[in-house]
């Protein structure tokens, strides 16, 4: 089937607080032999993205956990290199969540095609893929913003919260933006069009929120929780709109943090706090990155990915994803296209 063995990076122990390289290990394996109705893919960039550490935890939630042993979860766009199933042919470019691997068989109920005119391949587990497609429903379903609101983001260099602003300018909004350094915040706000930001790390968040948003905040898109959450909600304007996205502050925690505890401020301002999930809107992504995809291609909507190179350094770059050391959509190039 193939000279080269199928590199595999499974969980090797559950996290204690932040991951560590230890977590992980690479193995060798045979590359699978398709069976009749299956094909056999060839991952070229794998997409790595914060929920990933929520599925290291042996913990309740919306999705299984990555057992000890298992491959580690994750979207990727791949090659199919055999095809024993009629609705994919050998060269088909595809993406799903296969996993930290470099060859993944597939009855084909979990992958689906790529369409290669939209836009570059990579942008299928991006600005076309499951960060994509949160960010535009999370934005224009649950937030509904409104011209003229007020829109504050948390974590707004990210894969997600890069593409909520852009798509909140379109809607007329007047957009802030939080994150951690003085390159994210003047990124976000010189090349993608925030008309302010916040860094987190260097300002008070409370007094800036204060003198950037006079008028309160109509829509929040939460992205990370905690104290910047607590700060976002003594700010709010009468029926606004918190999008709960993410918790990326709480990831790490073994004990979660109790709050927010000025929930009265929700009672006061007649607000909604809603979380979500990107799949409830499936029956719509087509939709979607018809829509986002014409907005790449006239420029309207940008995007910037962080790749790194090679499968073996995939664990080194989540962990320092995990404390915000990546700029832009996190992406590893495993193979060539």
């Amino acid at each position: 089937m193939s000279e080269h063995p199928n590199r595999r990076i499974i969980l090797a122990a559950r996290p204690i607080g932040y991951p560590k390289e230890s977590d992980f290990r690479l193995v060798e394996e045979s590359v699978p032999e398709p069976r009749d109705g299956q094909v056999l893919i060839r991952s070229l960039w794998l997409s790595l993205d914060p929920y990933m550490r929520g599925r290291m935890r042996d913990a309740p939630s919306y999705a299984a956990p990555v057992q000890i042993g298992e491959v580690m979860t994750g979207g990727v766009v791949g090659r199919v290199v055999v095809s024993r199933n009629d609705d994919y042919e050998a060269g088909d470019i595809v993406e799903g969540r296969i996993g930290w691997q470099d060859y993944a068989v597939s009855s084909g109920s979990n992958i689906r095609k790529v369409d290669e005119t939209l836009a570059p391949i990579s942008t299928a587990v991006g600005v076309l893929g499951m960060p994509g497609l949160t960010a535009y429903f999370g934005l224009l379903d649950i937030g509904r913003p409104e011209p003229g609101d007020t829109v504050v983001i948390s974590a707004a260099s990210g894969a997600v919260g890069a593409i909520v602003g852009q798509l909140a300018k379109m809607a007329g909004c007047y957009v802030v933006g939080i994150a951690g350094s003085d390159l994210k915040t003047g990124y976000i706000r010189g090349e993608l069009g925030f008309d302010a930001t916040i860094n987190y790390k260097t300002e008070n968040v409370r007094t800036r929120l204060v003198d950037l948003c006079p008028g309160g905040i109509n829509v929040y898109f939460d992205n990370v929780g905690g104290d910047i959450t607590d700060a976002v909600l003594e700010n709010i304007a009468d029926f606004a709109r918190i999008v709960v996205c993410g918790q990326i502050s709480q990831y790490n925690a073994e004990t979660p943090e109790l709050g927010p505890r000025n929930m009265g401020v929700l009672v006061r301002h007649q607000a909604r706090v809603e979380g979500f999930l990107v799949g409830q809107f499936a029956h719509r992504y087509q939709e979607a990155r018809v829509r986002m995809g014409t907005w790449v291609e006239n420029g309207s909507l940008k995007y910037k990915e962080d790749i790194v190179e090679g499968l073996e350094n995939a664990p080194k770059a989540f962990i320092g994803m995990m404390n915000g050391a990546n700029f832009g959509k996190l992406l590893v190039r495993i193979g060539t296209e």
